[in-house]
Protein backbone atom coordinates (compact mmCIF):
# COMPACT_ATOMS: atom_id res chain seq x y z
CA UNK A 1 0.00 0.00 0.00
CA UNK A 2 1.42 3.33 -0.92
CA UNK A 3 1.12 6.25 1.40
CA UNK A 4 2.51 9.56 2.70
CA UNK A 5 3.76 9.76 6.42
CA UNK A 6 1.92 12.31 7.87
CA UNK A 7 3.89 12.13 11.41
CA UNK A 8 6.03 10.28 13.33
CA UNK A 9 5.39 9.72 17.09
CA UNK A 10 8.81 7.85 18.41
CA UNK A 11 12.02 8.87 17.63
CA UNK A 12 15.33 7.15 17.55
CA UNK A 13 16.27 6.23 20.68
CA UNK A 14 12.86 6.86 22.54
CA UNK A 15 11.34 3.84 24.09
CA UNK A 16 8.13 2.42 22.30
CA UNK A 17 5.32 0.60 24.37
CA UNK A 18 4.82 -2.99 23.03
CA UNK A 19 1.94 -2.29 19.97
CA UNK A 20 2.04 1.28 19.40
CA UNK A 21 2.48 2.73 16.25
CA UNK A 22 5.35 4.66 15.44
CA UNK A 23 4.13 6.52 12.40
CA UNK A 24 1.10 7.86 11.19
CA UNK A 25 0.32 7.02 7.72
CA UNK A 26 -2.12 8.96 5.12
CA UNK A 27 -3.25 6.89 2.56
CA UNK A 28 -3.53 8.46 -1.22
CA UNK A 29 -7.45 7.92 -1.07
CA UNK A 30 -8.00 9.28 2.34
CA UNK A 31 -7.38 12.74 1.18
CA UNK A 32 -10.15 14.82 1.03
CA UNK A 33 -10.92 18.51 0.98
CA UNK A 34 -12.67 20.09 4.33
CA UNK A 35 -14.59 23.53 4.02
CA UNK A 36 -16.93 25.46 5.03
CA UNK A 37 -20.02 27.09 3.03
CA UNK A 38 -22.39 29.31 3.77
CA UNK A 39 -26.07 28.45 4.13
CA UNK A 40 -26.94 30.65 0.60
CA UNK A 41 -24.50 29.06 -1.34
CA UNK A 42 -25.58 25.71 0.04
CA UNK A 43 -27.39 24.53 -2.86
CA UNK A 44 -24.24 25.15 -5.16
CA UNK A 45 -22.35 22.12 -3.23
CA UNK A 46 -24.79 19.31 -3.59
CA UNK A 47 -22.76 15.99 -3.09
CA UNK A 48 -21.67 14.78 -6.70
CA UNK A 49 -21.11 18.07 -7.38
CA UNK A 50 -17.97 19.08 -9.42
CA UNK A 51 -15.77 21.05 -7.72
CA UNK A 52 -12.52 23.02 -8.84
CA UNK A 53 -9.80 23.25 -5.66
CA UNK A 54 -6.50 25.40 -5.71
CA UNK A 55 -3.97 26.31 -3.15
CA UNK A 56 -1.11 27.91 -2.74
CA UNK A 57 1.66 25.94 -4.50
CA UNK A 58 -0.62 23.45 -6.03
CA UNK A 59 0.28 24.62 -9.19
CA UNK A 60 -3.40 24.54 -11.51
CA UNK A 61 -6.72 23.83 -9.78
CA UNK A 62 -7.42 20.33 -9.62
CA UNK A 63 -10.34 18.59 -10.07
CA UNK A 64 -12.70 17.41 -6.93
CA UNK A 65 -16.64 15.85 -6.14
CA UNK A 66 -18.35 16.51 -2.73
CA UNK A 67 -19.25 13.48 -1.47
CA UNK A 68 -20.46 14.83 2.09
CA UNK A 69 -22.73 17.76 3.36
CA UNK A 70 -23.17 18.13 7.12
CA UNK A 71 -27.06 18.38 7.87
CA UNK A 72 -26.94 20.63 10.74
CA UNK A 73 -25.44 24.06 10.04
CA UNK A 74 -22.82 25.61 12.25
CA UNK A 75 -22.55 29.55 13.41
CA UNK A 76 -19.17 31.08 13.23
CA UNK A 77 -18.69 33.33 16.02
CA UNK A 78 -20.32 35.38 17.80
CA UNK A 79 -22.67 32.32 18.95
CA UNK A 80 -25.56 34.23 19.05
CA UNK A 81 -28.91 33.31 17.01
CA UNK A 82 -30.85 36.10 15.51
CA UNK A 83 -31.97 37.60 12.08
CA UNK A 84 -29.04 39.45 11.18
CA UNK A 85 -26.58 36.68 12.19
CA UNK A 86 -28.46 33.95 10.11
CA UNK A 87 -25.90 34.86 6.92
CA UNK A 88 -23.19 33.04 9.76
CA UNK A 89 -24.62 29.89 9.36
CA UNK A 90 -22.26 27.73 7.33
CA UNK A 91 -22.45 23.80 6.62
CA UNK A 92 -19.24 21.42 6.38
CA UNK A 93 -18.96 20.24 3.35
CA UNK A 94 -16.10 17.46 2.11
CA UNK A 95 -15.17 16.85 -1.33
CA UNK A 96 -12.21 13.67 -2.72
CA UNK A 97 -9.78 14.82 -5.46
CA UNK A 98 -9.97 13.07 -8.37
CA UNK A 99 -6.26 11.81 -8.70
CA UNK A 100 -3.32 12.58 -5.79
CA UNK A 101 -2.54 15.86 -5.20
CA UNK A 102 -0.04 17.41 -2.94
CA UNK A 103 -2.09 19.27 0.12
CA UNK A 104 -1.31 19.14 3.50
CA UNK A 105 -3.46 18.58 6.06
CA UNK A 106 -4.81 22.16 7.33
CA UNK A 107 -3.65 23.41 4.31
CA UNK A 108 -6.06 26.75 3.19
CA UNK A 109 -7.56 25.97 -0.34
CA UNK A 110 -9.79 28.19 -2.42
CA UNK A 111 -13.19 26.10 -3.86
CA UNK A 112 -15.71 27.06 -6.86
CA UNK A 113 -18.51 24.67 -7.96
CA UNK A 114 -17.61 23.78 -11.82
CA UNK A 115 -19.24 25.51 -14.73
CA UNK A 116 -20.91 23.71 -17.24
CA UNK A 117 -20.19 25.58 -21.00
Amino acid sequence: MAARVDDTLYRIGEWVPAGSPVVSLLAPEALKVRFFVAQAALPHYAPGTRLRVGCDGCGEPFAATVDFVANSPEFTPPVIYSQKNRARLVFLVEARPDQAQVLRPGQPVDVRPETTR
